[in-house]
C-alpha cells in the first residue's frame, strides 16, 4: 500500500492511498458511482464517460476511473450539475439501444436498466425509426450469444481477450455509430475462459447461451459456495431455484470475486459444472441388488463391519474436511485401512498456468492435513489384504473392477456408476452442493461452504451414517 493522503468524498473524510484511481476508492466505499468500461480486473478505459464526479478547483467533471487520488481533494458524485451531466451521457448510449427489456436474459441484472431507472427521464427524445440497427442472436461460440444493437461499446469483453486471455478473439467493427463487437473473421470466441465475457457485460450485449430463457432471475435464490471442478477452489455464486411441484435445480454458476483465490474469474467448464447435480444421479438404497430404506442398509453395513477380517476405507478426494475426519475417527475405532488412493482424478491436459489445477478435486489438501495416506504403494498393500472394502464415492474402481474380485463392497456415491452394480450395498449420497463444509485448496487456503438447497428427497449425508453406525456400535459387540 502506498502513502495514505485524506480525501473528501461526498462531505466525508477518509484515507486513500495516494495515486491509486478514485474510482476504486469509491467502489470499495460503497459509494454508488455509475459506470459501464471500467472494471477492477482490467484496468481503465475512459470510453463510457459514465463515472463523471464534480472535483473542487477543476475547470469541468472528471472522470473517475482516470483521476489519481491527492491529498485534500474534495469530490462529489452527487449534486443536480453533475447528475445531470451523467443523464445526458446515458441518453447518447440509449439512443440506438433496442427496447428489449421484456425479452432480455440481462434484465433484472442490467446496469444500463439500472441506470436509466435512476436517470428520471423515461421519454425518448429520438425518432424509434431513425434508430441504428445491427445483428441480433450471433453465436460467438464458447456458449456465448451477442446482441450487437444491446452493445454500449464498454469494450470490457475486448479487454478480457487481449489482456487476461491473450487470445484476441473479439474487436471493434466499424465506425461512429454503426460500431459493434464482432470476432475476426474465421476466428469463433474460443478459450477456456470465454464465458467470462457473460459478466463482464455490463448490459444483455453478451448471455449465456446455457441459461438463456431458463429462468427470470429475480425468480432465483443463491448461495456463496465453492467450485469443485478442480484444486483451486474458485468462489462461485450458486443460483437456484425450487418451483412448484419440482425439486430444488440448480441453473447456473457465476465467478465470486475472491482476489486471493481466482479473482474475479472462472473457467468455463468449472461455470458448466452445474449440470452434474442433475444428471445421471444414483437415488436409490441397495442391498444385495434388491432396493431398501436406509434402516436397513445401515444394519447390513453393521453386520458386514463385524463378520469382516480386514476393511479398506477409500475416500473422494471431493468430501469434506469435516466428513473426512468423521470417516478416519471411524476407522480408527473399527480399527480399518483408510486410504484416498485417487490417481483417475489427476488429469495435467486440464491444467494450465491461470486458474486450472490438474488435480481435479476439491480437498486432496485435507489428506495430508488429516494423515490419511492416498499413495499407491499403501492402497496397494492394504486392498491385497482386505476382504471388505468400504467405497466413498471414489469411482477409480469403474477402470478397475477386477481388482475387487472375491471382496464384499459397500458403496456411497452421488452419482451411477460401473462400482455400484458390483456393490453388495449401496447407498446414494448428497452431492457437493447439497451439504455444507471445509474445503481446502491446493494453496492451503481453508474455505467453508453452507449449502441452501432445498430438496424434496435429500441424498444421506454420509456423516449421518455414520452417526448411525456408531450408535449400533455402541449397543453392539464391537
Amino acid at each position: 500500500m502506498g502513502e495514505l493522503v485524506s480525501i473528501t468524498i461526498n462531505g466525508m473524510q477518509m484515507q486513500a492511498s495516494k495515486g491509486s484511481l478514485l474510482i476504486d476508492k469509491l467502489l470499495d466505499e460503497n459509494i454508488h458511482i455509475p459506470h459501464f468500461c471500467y472494471h477492477q480486473a482490467l484496468g481503465k478505459d475512459g470510453n463510457c464517460r459514465m463515472c463523471m464526479v464534480e472535483i473542487e478547483g477543476q475547470k469541468r467533471p472528471q472522470i473517475a476511473c482516470d483521476t489519481p487520488v491527492k491529498d485534500g481533494m474534495i469530490v462529489r458524485t452527487k449534486g443536480e450539475n453533475i447528475e445531470k451531466v451523467r443523464r445526458d451521457i446515458l441518453e447518447l448510449e440509449l439512443i440506438n439501444h433496442p427496447i428489449d427489456c421484456p425479452t432480455c436474459d440481462q434484465a433484472g441484472e442490467c446496469k444500463l436498466q439500472d441506470y436509466y431507472m435512476e436517470s428520471g427521464f423515461y421519454e425518448s427524445r429520438i425518432n424509434l425509426e431513425a434508430k441504428n440497427h445491427a445483428r441480433k442472436r450471433v453465436d460467438l461460440g464458447s456458449n456465448v450469444m451477442l446482441d450487437q444493437e444491446r452493445c454500449v461499446l464498454c469494450t470490457r469483453c475486448v479487454r478480457f481477450c487481449s489482456t487476461i486471455t491473450k487470445t484476441h478473439e473479439l474487436g471493434v467493427i466499424s465506425r461512429a455509430d454503426h460500431s459493434v463487437i464482432g470476432t475476426f473473421p474465421g476466428k469463433p470466441l474460443n478459450n477456456p475462459y470465454a464465458m467470462n465475457v457473460i459478466d463482464l457485460c455490463p448490459v444483455g450485449a453478451l448471455t449465456n447461451k446455457d441459461f438463456r430463457f431458463k429462468q427470470r432471475v429475480w425468480f432465483l435464490e443463491t448461495f456463496d459456495a465453492i467450485c469443485s471442478g478442480c484444486s483451486k477452489g474458485c468462489n462461485i455464486y450458486v443460483d437456484h431455484r425450487k418451483e412448484k411441484y419440482k425439486d430444488d435445480q440448480i441453473f447456473r454458476f457465476r465467478p465470486r470475486v475472491n482476489k486471493n483465490i481466482n479473482g474475479w474469474f472462472m473457467c468455463d467448464e468449472g461455470r458448466l459444472s452445474h449440470h452434474n447435480e442433475n444428471e445421471n444421479r444414483f437415488e436409490d438404497i441397495i442391498v444385495e441388488k434388491s432396493k431398501t430404506d436406509i434402516t436397513t442398509a445401515i444394519a447390513s453395513i453393521f453386520k458386514e463391519l463385524t463378520t469382516s477380517k480386514k476393511t479398506l476405507l477409500l475416500l473422494s478426494a471431493n468430501l469434506s474436511y469435516e466428513e473426512m475426519l468423521n470417516l478416519k475417527n471411524l476407522a480408527s475405532k473399527l480399527n480399518l485401512d483408510i486410504s484416498g488412493y485417487s490417481p483417475n482424478t489427476i488429469d495435467e491436459n486440464f491444467a494450465d498456468d491461470y486458474l486450472r489445477k490438474s488435480d481435479k478435486t476439491s480437498n486432496r489438501a485435507s489428506f495430508k492435513e488429516l494423515n490419511i495416506d492416498d499413495t499407491k504403494e499403501f492402497f496397494e498393500e492394504k486392498l491385497n489384504n482386505s476382504s471388505l472394502v468400504l467405497i466413498i464415492d471414489n469411482n477409480y474402481f469403474d477402470t478397475n473392477i477386477k481388482l475387487l474380485e472375491n471382496k464384499k463392497i459397500i458403496s456411497f456415491f452421488t452419482h451411477n456408476c460401473a462400482t455400484i452394480e458390483h456393490s453388495n450395498i449401496s447407498i446414494a449420497l448428497a452431492s457437493f452442493y447439497e451439504k455444507s463444509g471445509t474445503y481446502i485448496n491446493c494453496d492451503g487456503i481453508k474455505q467453508k461452504v453452507v449449502s441452501k438447497m432445498n430438496k424434496n428427497y435429500p441424498k444421506k449425508n454420509i456423516t449421518t451414517i455414520i452417526e448411525d453406525l456408531k450408535s449400533l456400535i455402541e449397543k453392539g459387540t464391537i
